[in-house]
């Protein structure tokens, strides 16, 4: 099973709603009180659309895709993965953390496995989609390697392959490059709009990086500070594939101011 076959077969199809928020709200109960994370959102993303979800920290952008993935109940409203109302923890995502995650005692190639193994999906079946999607990020040859002995690109590499590896349709990414230095970030940008053109998949990725959504996003949602709303929603006119010099484009650099006004004129109010 390559992974040129598992593209989305249509542009036709592109225009399908995948993630359907409707009227979402989310408030956590304390012992001092409620604690107002969400105001209401409506948000609508499509197949095989790259969407980047942009705000300050603590505005609710990690909750929004726990509730995505089934690992929250929303406190109001309802959220739809491929037409079906999301109650629980669903097997319709892979997700990217942070911290690439992966187990210290485990190869490249069995971290990668790993969800296969959860969901008792065919071994051999997915062992060369594996290695089909190693091969694809430029970590063939690595697959009996340690965590420890791969870079923190390489690692975030690797954990990018785990979350695709069961075929999920969507794939959540929660600051996925935070942890890295300037220079890989920049790399791993690039890479991962590239894995995206390949796979076809719907992306939603939540980020603080102003630069970073515009340069990956088919549109960047703004979050207010909490209790988070969308601000704004802004289309990123700018073709693909994007390299690094997209980032002194004069569409880029207007994008992005026009962008880090709402976090500035929030701060002034």
């Amino acid at each position: 099973m390559s992974v040129t076959n598992l593209r989305a077969a249509s542009t036709s199809e592109a225009a399908r709603p995948v993630i359907e928020i409707r009227k979402v709200a989310k408030t956590y109960k304390t012992a001092d009180g409620d604690v107002p994370s969400l105001r209401p959102l409506d948000i609508t993303i499509h197949d095989g659309e790259f969407v980047v979800v942009v705000g300050q920290s603590g505005c609710g952008k990690t909750t929004l895709l726990k509730m995505i993935a089934g690992l929250l109940a929303p406190s109001e409203g309802e959220i739809r993965v491929e037409g079906h109302t999301i109650t629980k923890p669903h097997g319709g995502v892979g997700i990217v953390f942070q911290s690439a995650m992966l187990l210290p005692w485990r190869r490249v190639l069995d971290n990668v496995m790993m969800p296969v193994e959860v969901k008792g999906l065919p071994q051999a079946e997915y062992r060369e989609r594996a290695l089909d999607l190693l091969k694809m990020v430029g970590l063939e040859g690595f697959e009996k390697k340690y965590p420890w002995q791969l870079s923190g690109g390489m690692q975030q590499r690797v954990s990018i392959c785990r979350a695709l590896v069961h075929d999920p349709k969507i794939v959540l990414m929660d600051e996925p490059f935070g942890a890295l230095d300037a220079m890989t970030r920049e790399r791993m940008n690039v890479e991962l709009q590239r894995i995206q053109s390949e796979t076809k998949k719907t992306i939603l990725l939540i980020t603080h990086s102003i630069p970073e959504a515009v340069f990956l996003a088919d549109r960047v949602l703004v979050m207010t500070a909490r209790p988070g709303a969308i601000d704004a929603v802004y289309p990123v006119p700018l073709k693909r594939p994007r390299s690094i010099d997209v980032l002194s484009d004069p569409v880029f650099i207007a994008l992005t101011q026009k962008i880090r006004k709402h976090f500035s004129d929030a701060q002034t109010d």
